[in-house]
């Protein structure tokens, strides 16, 4: 197993790997931002060490900062987390150069899959199915591109090859908008991601967004743990996610889910991954893959009892898989509420002072969060301060703990998004389950 590991990153999902990493015996190093001095897993770590100051391009986005910290501290691998370096395919080639290991895909992975049009073709050959489009980058052929459009039909929507986060993509629904909306995307793709290839897609009216949850070990070993359901979505951010999803049957979980597990194996993946998929009609169309551990990773663990934290370290210390497909049950729902640091309303974040904080509790509930009374919420960073994840033996008991656990979390002195996730929890639509990605923005009246 590893000696010890550098966490680079910070709040909920720092201290689930600090916690990870004790339960197997790795000692932790905690890098941190002048303004994170206070992070419950900077307090907790073996060792910590000042990387910069709050902003993230001078701390947790700068690579050679982080680099040096793991030389100084002698640690043996660096766990990414989510967001910040975790799928910069630069930083990982970065550690591994270093003689450290990244916990993590190869950089080549991260490349592959980051690129959308490069990620839909190498899911194509796997056997995964994937939305119809333009089996390409669009050209400046302003007649070519129309016959791309017309055979796909409209409505169509433009996406950047290197976007992500539901940036870089234009819905087009008559030809007459189609150049136009094309030449404004890749101007934007090429500002906002350094790349301005785009590419062209069917655009599904009212889908699902449904994932499945992969583990591979690069030895060519994978599993998938089923689906989860996060079609809770405002601004493309999601706000719930649940597992398993509503209405997906055994035999359709079997059937994507190993598509999926093929195909890690087919392009030698290393360690947790998601595939994220557009679920319409009775059909999954693949949309990206993230090479990284999801926010919402915790339902996943919660219906099938692995643990995904100690899986990654596991395959990073180059130890196979420790379970098999033929081991994984899914038993159960479970369900997720982001709890972020904004008005529930206007969703402007709203930092500062937390003057009183108290965790639900009881059967089938978990709180993963960093934060305590008197801890203050910087301006500086993403307004998620901690997840709820509810488990019953039913969906309809995983809702009813979810409410309970709602009325019983307390956060005070700032504003928070916990009287919409109670609004969420009471929706009847919801309730009844399957609704769609563009469900929450018309409840909220700014689809």
């Amino acid at each position: 197993m590893l000696d010890k590991v550098l966490i680079a990153n910070r709040g909920e999902i720092a201290l689930r790997i600090l916690r990870a990493c004790k339960e197997l015996g790795i000692k932790t190093v905690a890098v941190h931002s002048t303004a994170d001095k206070n992070l419950k897993h900077v307090l907790l770590a073996d060792e910590s060490i000042c990387i910069g100051k709050a902003s993230a391009t001078e701390s947790y986005l700068n690579i050679p900062r982080i680099i040096a910290a793991a030389e100084v501290t002698n640690s043996i691998a660096i766990h990414p987390g989510y967001g910040f370096l975790a799928e910069n395919a630069a930083f990982a080639e970065a550690v591994e150069k270093s003689g450290f290991i990244f916990i993590g895909p190869k950089a080549e992975t991260i490349n592959l899959m980051g690129d959308k049009v490069s990620a839909i073709n190498s899911m194509k050959k796997a056997g995964v199915p994937c939305v119809p489009g333009s089996d390409g980058p669009l050209s400046d052929d302003a007649e070519k591109n129309r016959a791309i459009a017309k055979r796909i039909g409209y409505p169509i929507i433009v996406k950047a090859a290197g976007g992500g986060g539901g940036r870089g993509m234009r819905v087009v629904r008559s030809e007459d908008e189609l150049v136009k909306a094309i030449e404004t995307t890749q101007a934007e793709a090429g500002a906002a991601f350094g790349n301005p290839v785009v590419y062209m897609e069917k655009f599904l009216e009212n889908p699902r967004h449904v994932e499945i949850q992969v583990l591979a070990d690069g030895q060519g070993n994978a599993i998938h743990l089923g689906e989860r359901d996060c079609s809770m979505q405002r601004r493309h951010q999601k706000v719930v996610e649940e597992a398993p999803a509503p209405g997906i049957s055994d035999q359709m979980r079997a059937k994507i889910g190993d598509r999926c597990r093929r195909a890690c194996i087919e392009i030698g993946y290393r360690g947790a991954g998601t595939f994220e998929f557009l679920y319409e009609n009775g059909e999954f169309y693949f949309i990206e893959m993230n090479t990284r551990i999801q926010v919402e990773h915790p339902v996943s663990e919660m219906i099938t009892g692995v643990d995904l934290i100690k899986e990654q370290l596991r395959i990073a210390a180059g130890q196979p898989l420790s379970i098999d497909q033929s081991q994984i049950q899914i038993r159960g729902h479970a369900i997720e509420c982001r709890i972020n640091a904004e008005d529930p309303k206007s969703f402007i974040p709203s930092p500062g002072p937390i003057d009183m904080f108290h965790a639900p509790g009881g059967l089938g509930i978990r709180w993963e969060s960093h934060i305590y009374s008197g801890y203050v919420v910087p301006p500086y960073y993403d307004s998620m301060i901690g997840k709820l994840i509810t488990y019953g033996e039913s969906r309809d008991e995983a809702i009813a703990r979810m409410r309970h656990a709602l009325d019983e979390l307390v956060v005070e002195g700032i504003k928070t998004n916990i009287p919409l996730q109670r609004d969420i929890m009471a929706d009847e639509n919801f309730f009844a389950g399957g609704t769609n990605i563009h469900y929450l923005e018309k409840k909220l009246g700014i689809a």
